[in-house]
């Protein structure tokens, strides 16, 4: 979205971690820092809104999938202490600085270098199936073969899902959720029949809210929470508005402030 930037103040650059491809920015009014690489896919406002948008306890273990550099997972820790936290992200380099990440805020976490889609790669980093509480996860947006992959590595990576796109996705994060654990998702809002298709079967208890980047247009995106083995039905939220005529409404200023979450 184009609030990403705006979800985050940057450090001045003598302050990025002594690298020139990596910046240092806080997040939550800097109540998290997150180092992330100065190009490529980068967090923002999306990260902001899928980590208000879980809810957790001390002692739950969450799972911060396709992580990054762990923005998603940091600001979950930071509202609440005593997570079992791991972040699960398959490139080396951006799994280091998940690493460096936990180190910086003072967290206690895994960081499992692993692929998602692959079974093996999962349990050689020791991810056990169904002992998660929740899995969270800003899923790569596209399907290989229906868009142009960008020619940088990393964005290419975050923006497009192999072939199974959202479904295989879904169905490897669903198998780390132990019975009556919760999924949480952001993704496109005209991806919303691909998601619920890929929960149609063993998930139920989904709450559904858009994202609008103003008031007057259209949603740009949407945050999912789903319940593993839940038979309650379907419930739509109300949507959660990003501006108004001058910057981020009181909600949404709320939110990225960390001062707020989303039910």
């Amino acid at each position: 979205m184009a609030e990403r930037d705006a979800a985050y103040s940057r450090l001045p650059h003598s302050a990025s971690a002594g690298r020139e491809d990596v910046t240092r920015d806080l997040l939550l009014n800097g109540r998290v820092t997150l180092l992330q690489p100065a190009r490529g896919h980068r967090a923002g406002t999306d990260a902001v809104l899928l980590a208000a948008a879980t809810s957790a306890s001390p002692g739950e273990r969450v799972i911060d999938v396709g992580a990054g550099t762990g923005a998603v997972g940091l600001m979950i820790a930071a509202r609440t202490k005593g997570l079992d936290l791991i972040l699960l992200e398959k490139d080396p380099d951006l799994a280091a600085l998940c690493r460096e990440n936990l180190r910086l805020n003072g967290l206690d976490g895994l960081v499992a270098n692993a692929d998602l889609l692959d079974p093996a790669s999962r349990a050689e980093a020791g991810l056990v199936p169904e002992a998660a509480d929740v899995v969270v996860t800003n899923p790569p947006f596209f399907e290989a073969g229906r868009v142009r992959s960008s020619p940088e590595r990393r964005r290419a990576s975050a923006h497009v899902l192999p072939s199974g796109g959202i479904r295989e996705w879904l169905r490897a994060a669903a198998s780390l959720l132990k019975p009556g654990g919760r999924l949480v998702l952001i993704h496109r809002a005209d991806g919303l029949p691909e998601c619920l298709a890929a929960l149609a079967r063993g998930f139920g208890g989904l709450r559904l809210r858009f994202v609008h980047p103003r008031a007057n247009e259209p949603a740009g995106r949407l945050l999912l929470v789903a319940v593993k083995g839940s038979r309650a039905p379907m419930r739509v939220e109300p949507p959660f508005v990003l501006h108004a005529a001058e910057g981020f409404t009181p909600e949404a200023d709320a939110v990225h402030r960390g001062s707020a979450g989303l039910k």
